[in-house]
This record gives structure tokens, sequence and C-alpha cells, in this order.
């Protein structure tokens, strides 16, 4: 399916409209839900999924899963598999979308940079057990080489 397919399905959900009924949907409108992404989607409405870099199938998803507007966001390490460039650009585009639509988001991953610069909540945890759990002003003051620390403390 292309970008404008997914981007129509998911503009939809929850109505039971044909995929041909979904795509009525102006390309101002699709184009309208891209701008402002450094990956440049709006070029690639017509283009096919499979053929995105891995940084735009990430963006295209996480703008998906937010226009049903979620009550809760679930991102399991959705920066793991892309270069740091991309990585930034698609925590950034993370950050946008959260903040903008006041989405509680349960964000994983072992990136301690992001986790310290996103977020209102840090909490950290091995082995099922939590080790840190830190926000405010707490977290603010946080390095990465205290979380570092504390977690080889854990260990």
């Amino acid at each position: 399916m292309t970008v404008r397919e997914n981007l129509s399905l998911a503009l939809n959900k929850g109505k039971l409209l044909n995929l041909k009924k979904c795509l009525r949907h102006k390309t101002n409108d699709l184009e309208h839900l891209l701008e402002g992404i450094s990956l440049d989607l709006k070029k690639y409405l017509d283009i096919k999924v499979q053929y995105l870099s891995g940084g735009q199938r990430q963006s295209l998803s996480l703008i998906m899963s937010s226009l049903a507007s979620p009550k809760v966001l679930l991102l399991d390490e959705h920066t793991a598999a892309l270069d740091p460039k991309t990585s930034n650009e698609v925590i950034e585009l993370t950050d946008k979308i959260v903040r903008e639509k006041n989405i509680t988001t349960l964000m994983v991953t072992h990136n301690l940079k992001h986790a310290l610069q996103y977020g209102d909540r840090l909490i950290m945890l091995h082995k099922g057990e939590v080790v840190l759990d830190v926000k405010d002003k707490e977290k603010e003051d946080l390095t990465v080489e205290e979380i570092l620390e504390k977690f080889e403390y854990a260990v």
C-alpha cells in the first residue's frame, strides 16, 4: 500500500469504509498531516511504504498511530534501528506530536540521551525491578554518567 492509502485508512479508523471511499481525502489534507517532517514524506504520497527508508516508515507509523488520538501511546525502541541523524529526527517528531496532541506516552529506549531529554519522568528497570524513578527537577539535573553509575550499582 502507498503512503496515501495508509494515511487514508488511518484517518478513517473505526468507520466501515472500503479503501476506495477512504481515498477521497484531498491531497492537501494528507500533505498537511506531513508538514514539518524533515524526512519529506509529502513527496512520497504515492510511493509504496516498502520503498521508504526506516526513518520514513517510523515517522509514518507514528503519524498514523496519533490520528486516532489514543489515550496512551506505547513506543518500544522506535528509534533503535535508525542511524543517529534519522533517530534524532524521529524522536523530535515524536516529541512534537505527543506535546501537540497531549498524548500520554510510554517510551522504551536504551538511548540515555533521549531518556533524559524527552518526557516528564524517567524509570529505569533492571531484571524487572525499578532501580531509578525520577521526575521534575531531579530528572533535569541528572546526567548520562549518573544514570550509568546508578545502573552499575544496581547490577
